[in-house]
Order: structure tokens, then C-alpha cells, then sequence
């Protein structure tokens, strides 16, 4: 059974830092591109940053480019997306998403591209 447990979510004041983890078990970590989503009330889920298999290649939508960063930890099975200079914009629930892919290199940015995805994590940034 595939599980997907965000974590490091909370509030923070703009201009701060979170650091939000995601530890993935019952799948093959090594083989899934990586990535991370944002939904805020009343708004359809956002892409946030994705992170290729081997953590070689990233991507960010140009809302958090220069702030957001994403790793990846292959021997802990976890996802970490750094997140700085916080805006009261971005705050949503994050969650991550896994896609199986035979692509070495590919970084997904649609929703429709992952096959797993965790519940989420309330991240909440105060003007």
C-alpha cells in the first residue's frame, strides 16, 4: 500500500522560511519523479516544483522560481521542497505527488501526470 505523509507544514509570518517534508512508503522512491502542488480555498490545485528520479533535473512555475527549492533524499524516500522569503500568497495546502516514469530526466508539472498523492499540509503565511 502506497503512503505519502506530508510534514513541517504551519504558520509563519511573510519573509520566513518552512521546510516541508514528504516521506513515501510500499513504492519504488528511486523510480518516481517527484513533485509538489498547492491548492488555496476557492482556487484549483497549482504546481509548485517537480524533481526528476535521480534529483538531476527541477522545475518551478515562475510564482515561487528563486524561493521555492526541491530535493530529494532516494536512500530516506522523502521529498523536501525549502520554501523562503514566504508570501501571504502562498498560502494553501501543499501536498506531494508521485509519478512513475520510465523517463530518467523528466520533471512532471500536470496534475494528471502523478499516480500518488499525500493529503496535505497547511501551510499559512501571516502579512
Amino acid at each position: 500500500q502506497v503512503q505519502m505523509v506530508e510534514s513541517g507544514g504551519g504558520l509563519v509570518q511573510a519573509g520566513g522560511s518552512l521546510r516541508l517534508s514528504c516521506a513515501a512508503s510500499g513504492l519504488t522512491f528511486e523510480r518516481a519523479a517527484m513533485g509538489w502542488f498547492r491548492q488555496a480555498p476557492g482556487k484549483e490545485r497549482e504546481f509548485v516544483a517537480a524533481i526528476s528520479r535521480g534529483g538531476t533535473n527541477t522545475y518551478y512555475p515562475d510564482s515561487v522560481k528563486g524561493r521555492f527549492t526541491i530535493s530529494r533524499d532516494n536512500a530516506k524516500n522523502t521529498v523536501y521542497l525549502q520554501m523562503d522569503s514566504l508570501k501571504p500568497e502562498d498560502t494553501a495546502v501543499y501536498s506531494c505527488a508521485a509519478d512513475f516514469t520510465l523517463l530518467t530526466n523528466t520533471v512532471p508539472t500536470r496534475r494528471y501526470e502523478y499516480d500518488y498523492w499525500g493529503q496535505g499540509t497547511q501551510v499559512t503565511v501571516s502579512s
